[in-house]
């Protein structure tokens, strides 16, 4: 039983005369192999175009931005007045909370609706709210242009580490 081949390899065309005829296969791959080598390029194309659910797709993200994704801020009726590092809360400071971020990281947010960025430093945790990466205190989100909109596209840098 003869199998169609898939996969040509072209070494040469003897001539102009022959170009139509003249595919000489250097070698020939089994119809499997080829299908497999397919799936594997479109998977890896594939990937390359996704975005997750509720993400806006965005300009090129440099290689040295630690993190993107929605920030929030304080809002007036924020609880607890001490932070989760023991401090007590002000939203005149220039800072936020991060759930995995350690104490006293310095990090450049940069809203990415309007180019604007601030260097917050974190000092609490959170959010706890899905799909949100960052809670800014009421000055870092003044500085941002953010109020008005309450939550919004960001990138994170971390500037300097404890």
């Amino acid at each position: 039983m003869k199998t169609a081949p898939c996969c040509y390899v072209v070494l040469q065309h003897h001539d102009e005369r022959c170009a139509g005829r003249c595919l000489i296969a250097a070698e020939r791959r089994r119809p499997r192999l080829c299908r497999i080598l397919a799936a594997s390029l479109l998977s890896v194309a594939l990937a390359g175009c996704a975005i997750g659910p509720g993400r806006r797709p965005s300009a090129t993200i440099p290689s040295s931005v630690y993190q993107h994704g929605e920030a929030g801020y304080y809002a007036k009726s924020f609880g607890t007045p001490l932070t989760a590092d023991g401090e007590t809360y002000s939203p005149d400071g220039l800072t936020a909370a991060h759930r995995s971020l350690p104490f006293g990281t310095r990090v450049r947010v940069t809203n990415l609706d309007n180019g604007r960025q601030v260097i917050v430093r974190i000092n609490d945790r959170g959010p706890y709210v899905p799909g949100r990466i960052i809670d800014l205190s009421r000055r870092a989100a003044k500085q941002l242009h953010m109020i008005k909109d309450g939550l919004v596209p960001v990138t994170l840098t971390i500037v300097s580490e404890p």
